[in-house]
């Protein structure tokens, strides 16, 4: 036995995939921070394969501590290949001298919004020339000092209630193993979007830059932390042509062959383009039989659309709770793509007055999905039969075709809000 199978035999002898739903006074998980925890055993598509593991082998050599983001990039690139643990104490702040640092020679955002205003440029191509490019060279800037890439057999863990990530992009790509806990992560904001007239009836402001990006990772735990725009909300960003400066991309994405990534005990909130698995309907040859994903126990607090929006794959949403607020905006929640086969049960939903249960979801292409057990504003609902009734013209297909097992406890829908609402998110870790 590999000391990563015998770390997670030893945390998760005891786990069982439950197929009953518990009682609605069951106690959660325990909530104690141990830096060198393990994935426990049947914990959703994570734990499958072998498990989850991250730097629970890491010797004290390769055990940091860091408190400034230089820090934390240096604390990931050394050694590479060893396993580690990196603890993270405080707020890093990754935007360093702020924008104007990222500012490539000879770019001007004025002159940039008068060379592509409409009116000037029209709408029936995509913006080029000089401040484009400068633009995009800005953007790269930025990118190569925002972005942080965890390497494989990691942990990344937040120390306290206040530990988190200000304006950086936690890369997870083609690794295996890896675990991020208890760190609350506040968005990236793009300081170059890019204008595209073409997109939409009246063009739109595209950012690049995800608060974390899982892309051709395998075994990802992440438990426990926070997604926010924090200080700037879409609702403190500017106008430009009349449409929103949006300087935000999206919380969490899960891409590209991404595969056996389990989310749980997190909060997301106060976003738009959420949580996305799978980037592209012509992805089949990388993500078809992968994109395997397990969320369990998250809050998605006013958040407008993408909880999550899915494509190929096999997603298995339970025991979270929604909640769009009486002012926020709210698109859907669960977005049915191509060859998706998305569960989703034993889950809260909180609507305001107004909200029909049908918009909860969303189809983007036909495929089939499961939708039992979940509760609207305390009362049972079928998902699909209300949707296909006030949605007629999206009529959604039942039955995903498999039934998930990697549920170490399934809890009862009456009692998911208060649960969630005293236990998810960072700094609800000892």
């Amino acid at each position: 036995m590999t000391p990563r199978t015998t770390l997670l035999a030893l945390a998760g002898c005891a786990a069982l995939a439950l197929t009953a739903v518990a009682p609605a006074h069951a106690a959660p998980p325990g909530d104690v921070l141990q830096p060198r925890d393990v994935l426990p055993a049947h914990d959703g598509w994570a734990s499958a394969d072998g498990g989850t593991t991250g730097g629970a082998g890491a010797d004290a050599a390769h055990t940091y501590t860091v408190t400034t983001w230089v820090e934390l990039r240096t604390a990931l690139a050394d050694d590479p290949g060893a396993p580690r643990i990196i603890k993270v104490r405080g707020t890093l702040d990754a935007t360093g001298a702020g924008c104007a640092s990222f500012a490539a020679d000879g770019y001007d955002f004025a002159r940039y919004l008068a060379d592509y205003d409409p009116a000037v440029w029209g709408r029936d191509r995509p913006v080029s020339g000089e401040q484009e490019d400068l633009r995009a060279a800005s953007q790269r800037n930025q990118g190569a000092a925002i972005k942080a890439y965890v390497p494989a057999n990691t942990t990344l863990v937040g120390i306290g209630k206040h530990a988190g990530i200000v304006g950086g992009s936690l890369q997870i790509q083609n690794v295996d193993n890896v675990i991020v806990r208890n760190l609350t992560a506040e968005s990236p904001l793009d300081c170059f979007p890019q204008w595209d007239p073409t997109d939409g009836a009246t063009g739109a402001w595209n950012s690049e830059y995800d608060s974390m990006v899982v892309t051709g990772s395998t075994h990802v735990w992440l438990d426990h932390n926070t997604f926010t725009d924090g200080a700037h909300p879409d609702s403190s960003l500017p106008e430009y042509y009349g449409e929103l400066y949006q300087q935000h991309d999206g919380e969490l994405d899960i891409v590209r062959g991404a595969d056996l990534v389990t989310a749980s005990w997190n909060v997301f909130a106060d976003h738009d383009k959420t949580l996305m698995i799978g980037n592209s309907d012509g992805a089949a040859a990388t993500d078809r039989g992968r994109l395997r994903v397990t969320l369990h126990h998250n809050l998605f607090r006013d958040v407008v659309e993408r909880a999550p929006r899915v494509r190929f794959g096999k997603v298995d949403a339970y025991n979270n709770h929604y909640v769009a607020g009486p002012d926020a905006p709210y698109a859907y929640s669960f977005g049915i793509g191509i060859e998706s086969q998305l569960v989703a049960e034993h889950n809260a939903f909180t609507l305001p007055r107004g909200t029909g249960a049908g918009r909860v979801l969303k189809k983007w292409e036909d495929a089939p999905v499961t939708a039992a057990g979940n509760r609207v504003n305390g009362r049972p609902v079928d998902l699909i039969a209300v949707h296909n009734a006030e949605v007629p013209e999206e009529h959604l297909r039942s039955g995903a075709g498999w039934t998930p097992v990697l549920r170490p406890r399934v809890d009862d829908p009456r009692a998911v809000p208060a649960l969630v609402g005293h236990r998810a998110g960072a700094g609800r870790l000892r």
